[in-house]
């Protein structure tokens, strides 16, 4: 089974956990912000990933983006050499009235891209902009930085658009992690035709 040590100590945060990308989703996550515990259990049990991880710390926002950085590193070392994985993945989520469409690419160049169709664009940048996660401190900034964090440390691409997003930031940010998630899902999977890895270079960084 592919996993790794979660493992992250500062002045600021003590984080520490696993995770296994051949899992079956199940969780045991407290990093001290329910809405992030939330998505992060969404995030592993639809993707499958067992999930073990525990955050302390001074300020919440150190803890979102250490916990983010910790993450994205063991996900890396899961990964190991990469060898024979799918590499892509593209998954269309849908909570309700909203739909997210996300494509990723395990690539070694992270980046993270989010647009919004023009139908209801007004209303969708609005709920970003203003919008909380059912009334607490969270807010779509920081899944935003949370994601970005997480994808620059594990190396990967991620192209989110909100095709539709008649909804709060609590199904916006639902659908992102979900589909976070089963297009992760989908490009970790060992092709087994694929007998190295899968890069005209030989190599994924």
């Amino acid at each position: 089974m592919r996993k790794a040590r979660i493992e992250r100590k500062t002045n600021e945060v003590d984080i520490t956990g696993s995770i296994n990308i051949d899992g079956s989703g199940k969780t045991d996550i407290n990093v001290g912000a329910e809405p992030l515990n939330h998505l992060l259990t969404l995030f592993a049990f639809h993707g499958l990933f067992d999930l073990e991880i525990k955050a302390g710390g001074d300020l919440q926002h150190h803890i979102i983006e250490d916990t983010a950085i910790a993450l994205g590193k063991a996900l890396k070392s899961a990964l190991g050499e990469k060898t024979g994985i799918n590499r892509y993945g593209c998954f269309t989520m849908v909570m309700d009235k909203v739909a997210v469409e996300t494509a990723i690419d395990i690539s070694g160049r992270p980046s993270f891209c989010l647009k919004i169709t023009d139908n209801g664009f007004a209303e969708v940048n609005n709920v970003l902009e203003t919008g909380t996660f059912d009334d607490s401190s969270f807010t779509y900034k920081q899944a935003e930085d949370f994601l970005e964090s997480f994808l620059q440390h594990a190396g990967i691409s991620m192209v989110c658009v909100i095709k539709s997003g008649q909804g709060d930031l609590h199904h916006i940010l639902e659908c992102l992690f979900k589909g976070f998630a089963k297009a992760l899902a989908q490009s970790i999977l060992i092709e087994p035709r694929r007998l190295g890895v899968p890069s005209t270079k030989g190599i994924i960084d």
